[in-house]
Order: C-alpha cells, then structure tokens, then sequence
C-alpha cells in the first residue's frame, strides 16, 4: 500500500485541516503495515496556477512544513517533499498532456470556480491543474489517495487518464500506471466556520473569528470560543434535534472530534445546558490539543536548517521512487533520452 496525498502552502494550517485531514495523515502513517509507505507533499507548483507573492509562497512552503510535522507528520517514516525539488511531478504532467482530454479538464467543478467569469483571463496551469494532480499520483504507482468530497473529481480524473494511457501505450500485462483507490478516512471531521455554521472552516476567510489556528495561543482560542455564532436554545439530548442548528452542531461536532467522543454520548451528558457551559468545556478541549502543537510549531521555525533538511531528504527519496515511473512512461511514448 502506498499513500500519496499533497496540500497547498497558502497560509497557517487551521482546525478544520488538522481534523480534517492531517491527523487522519498521521494515523495513516502510524498504522500502515510493514512494507507500505506515505508520502505528503507541499504543493507549492500547484500555488502558482494563481497569482501569488513568490515571498509568500517561500514562507508558506516553510511554514506549513514546520506545522505538518508539529502535528506529528514524522520526516523519518513518512516521505515529506515540496514539489519543486522533485521536478518529476511538471515532467510527468507535460507527458500527460498528450493523453488528456480538453472536454475532461473543461467539466473539473474547480476550474469554473476559479476561474469564474474571467475563464480567457485566466492562466494555463489552472485549466491543466487536475493533469499536474493526476501526475502527482501516477508518479509513485500509489494505491490509495485521501480525498474528500471536493477531491473525489480530480481522482476520477487521474484514473480515467491512467486508463486511456495504459490502453493506448500499455498491454493489459504490464499497464505503465496503477490506477489509484480513494481513501475516505473513517473520522475524518466536517469542520465548518465560527461565524457561519454553513461554510466550511477557510483560511480565506477574511474574519480571524471564523477559524482556529494551529498557532493560536490558549487566550486567542478561549476568545473565539467565546465569540463564536450559537443559537439561545440549549442543547439537546439526541442528535437529531440539532437539524436546522448548523453553529450548535458545529461546536459539538468539534469537541467530539477533539475528545474522539461519540456525539450521542456527548448530548446525553450536556442536555439541557446552555453554551454559557459548554464553550469552556470546548475551550479546554482546544487548548489542550492545539498546545503541543503550537510549541512544536514554534520550535521548528526556529531550526530552519531542521526544516531544509527534513524536505531536501524526503524529496530525494521522492525522486528515487519517481524515477522508474518516468522511464516506463517515456519508452511508452516513444521517447529517446540519452
């Protein structure tokens, strides 16, 4: 089994990427059998299908690589690598090209989000953005690929153009790509806005209110706590009851993912309180996992050469591991190379 699984380095990792995402990274790599791997990339070449501040990009690569491995990504047993020093990745996508198709990348929900109205004034690498990301697997035959539901379509995507290579430039006997499997994490949290119950937990949202912050400190997280949107009514002793209560069912669903509670069990021993009560008791719960965190965070922007290290060591393994999928693909293809 391997795992292969990226995010963007726009910005400090907040709560909903942590339940989300990363702490779901980590139990992989805790769990994975004996001969199976994970490998977790900064995906700092996707950063610039948009426009972006180059001395944004440099630090944000940094810090949301101190931030992986303050949460417990180990650069020991799992590969961590931004993807420029592993130029594979843009190589792969360029010999993609040629098998994907126009109308595929036409219908991505993401590329008409982005680029809106405006879809002649926006660039190339945004239209063949999922071709980098199917490269992205392709490149390490990996077997299983964590996606949420706004991730399901470029997975699609990456197999579809797996298959149509293999059965262009590959025998049934010796296909050139693993076609990878989606993997839903058991727990992995829905984690929505403070503000606002209906949209997800964003770094882009202007508010600093909206969201938690890995490296908030106990006193930022206790105050937007305390801020955060509710309803008055109290809470109930069923799930069910908190249909059309999207904050209240946010805050609960936040301390049962902190506590790894069961939200029926939750409910049966908070019914009939008031959020006056409750938000201390999701404070707490905040603070005593994001603490360790933070310190860890903090530590680690102080050993930039740690950082350098940890990412300069796992893009050569990355590149090691590449390089057999790119030779197949170029013999394929019909390429010579020296």
């Amino acid at each position: 089994m391997r795992v292969v699984s990226g995010i963007q380095p726009t910005g400090n990792l907040h709560l909903g990427n942590y339940l989300g995402a990363i702490r779901n990274w980590v139990r992989m790599q805790d769990e994975l059998s004996e001969g199976s791997e994970c490998l977790f990339f900064l995906a700092d070449m996707h950063a610039i299908s948009m426009p972006h501040d180059p001395a944004e990009l440099r630090r944000g690569t940094i810090e949301m690589a101190a931030a992986l491995i303050a949460c417990g990504i180990d650069p020991t047993r799992s590969i961590l690598f931004n993807q420029a020093q592993v130029p594979q990745h843009a190589e792969l996508q360029w010999l993609l090209t040629g098998t994907a198709r126009m109308g595929w990348l036409n219908r991505m929900t993401q590329w008409k989000d982005k680029a809106g109205k405006n879809r002649e004034g926006a660039s190339v690498a945004l239209f063949a953005y999922p071709v980098l990301q199917a490269a992205d697997v392709l490149l390490y035959q990996a077997t299983h690929v964590p996606v949420g539901e706004d991730q399901k379509q470029h997975l699609e995507l990456a197999r579809d153009i797996a298959q149509k290579f293999n059965n262009d430039f590959a025998s049934e006997e010796k296909p050139v790509f693993t076609l990878p499997d989606p993997f839903i994490p058991p727990a992995a949290a829905r984690i929505m806005s403070l503000r606002d119950g209906s949209a997800k937990m964003s770094k882009s949202d202007p508010s600093e209110m909206s969201r938690i912050n890995l490296i908030d400190d106990a006193d930022t997280i206790m105050k937007k706590v305390k801020k955060a949107k509710t309803d008055p009514d109290p809470l109930p002793d069923n799930v069910e009851a908190l249909e059309g209560r999207p904050e209240a069912l946010n805050l609960v669903t936040i301390y049962c993912a902190l506590t790894e509670s069961a939200p029926e069990a939750v409910l049966a021993e908070q019914a009939g309180k008031g959020f006056g009560a409750f938000k201390p008791l999701l404070g707490e719960a905040l603070v005593e996992t994001l603490a360790p965190i933070s310190s860890r965070f903090r530590a680690l922007l102080d050993d930039r050469e740690a950082i350098d290290a940890a990412l300069a060591r796992g893009a050569a393994l990355a590149r090691e591991r590449a390089a057999p999928t790119l030779s197949a693909t170029y013999e394929a293809l019909g390429l010579v190379r020296g």
